[in-house]
């Protein structure tokens, strides 16, 4: 009679529910390897800058490709190196000051916090949830043994210089993985993401150098010790909107506690007229052209990816919201939902036989 025979219909269900375990499968290996992922994201972004400093160097030098490469990967080890110096040699005594009294200054920060109510509340929020943090556990961990953190480090930037040494590969062969009908899309997208990373990254470093200097001078000129560090420091925490320029301005206010009540309001007026300096004069001029994403989603969208993925993934939270939401972007509301959204000029990957002649352009 056949009567448990399964139909086509069952077997549609069999395979979207393997599809599903499948999905799933992957989603928790990738979880898994967090922090292989974060640090194969870093080493991508790091060979976009490396070569986007090529095609500056082509444009404006007589030099081929390979030589423009070339130099830009001289360039960018010369700026590694150069920070090295600055952080070993340089400022070494000023940061091995900053480390030593850290956590005494956070714990006079935290003890004239917690003379109001609200104040005590509010340490004790941040303690508990800093304590279980996956931010907290990488920090201890650089702190008690730099091995792990300088070996990551190394990881990623070879990973920079071989994703950097021949893109097209890597890129192909994601495309070659993608359905035949598809490949379009996703190909614009990731031109897309290209593209929006090389301008986000230009202006995060010019807002990084801006408010390093301008924050390192105004403390120096309020009597603050190792103004100079907390100058580097506090340009290297734009890299993270909000959370780093905060955790910047701690140890500024501990150090400036030191000398009294006219360092700490230097400090204070300082932060403030820098700050208004790049709200509203840096970066309205360095955005205009940058993906404009909403404050509130940042923040929140910044700290869940510091918590799931550790240190690494807090300095690289701002890098990767810009490409989810330059994805959505690209791949919903133009290609499904079918906005009015312009593509990154770019030629094929994979040649002109990859677009299908029914691949239709966004409304004009």
């Amino acid at each position: 009679m056949n009567r448990l025979r399964p139909d086509e219909s069952d077997a549609r269900f069999v395979r979207r529910i393997v599809l599903i375990l499948l999905i799933l499968a992957i989603a928790a290996a990738l979880f898994r390897a967090g922090n292989l992922m974060i640090l194969a994201f870093g080493s991508v972004l790091g060979a976009i800058v490396i070569h986007a400093i090529a095609d500056l160097y082509a444009d404006h030098l007589p030099l081929g490709p390979k030589r423009s490469l070339t130099l830009s990967i001289v360039t960018v080890l010369a700026v590694l190196g150069f920070l090295a110096w600055l952080f070993g040699v340089a400022f070494r005594q000023q940061l091995n000051t900053l480390v030593t009294q850290l956590p005494i200054l956070l714990d006079q920060l935290a003890g004239w916090a917690s003379q109001s109510p609200v104040g005590a509340k509010i340490v004790d929020a941040v303690r508990a949830a800093y304590a279980g943090s996956r931010v907290a556990q990488d920090i201890s961990g650089i702190v008690s043994g730099a091995g792990e953190f300088v070996l990551n480090c190394l990881l990623l930037l070879v990973g920079a210089l071989f994703f950097a040494a021949d893109p097209k590969v890597y890129e192909r062969g994601f495309l070659l993985l993608i359905p035949h009908s598809m490949r379009p899309a996703i190909e614009d997208a990731l031109f897309d993401t290209e593209s929006t990373l090389r301008l986000w990254l230009r202006a995060q470093l010019i807002q990084m150098t801006t408010m390093g200097v301008l924050v390192g001078i105004g403390l120096g000129i309020a009597g603050v010790p190792s103004a100079a560090a907390l100058g580097l420091l506090t340009g290297l925490s734009e890299f993270v909107p909000y959370v780093g320029p905060i955790a910047a301005m701690l140890p500024a206010l501990g150090l400036a506690a030191q000398g009294g009540n006219g360092a700490v309001i230097g400090t204070l007026v300082t932060f403030a007229v820098v700050r208004l300096i790049q709200t509203n004069a840096i970066t309205p001029f360095v955005t205009s052209r940058v993906v404009a994403i909403p404050p509130a989603i940042t923040l929140f969208a910044i700290i869940a990816i510091g918590t799931i993925f550790g240190l690494f993934g807090l300095f690289f939270s701002a890098a990767i919201l810009v490409v989810v939401f330059t994805l959505i972007r690209s791949l919903y509301l133009r290609e499904v939902l079918g906005e009015n959204i312009p593509r990154a000029e770019h030629k094929s990957l994979l040649g002109p036989g990859a677009r299908l002649k029914n691949d239709t352009k966004s409304p004009s």
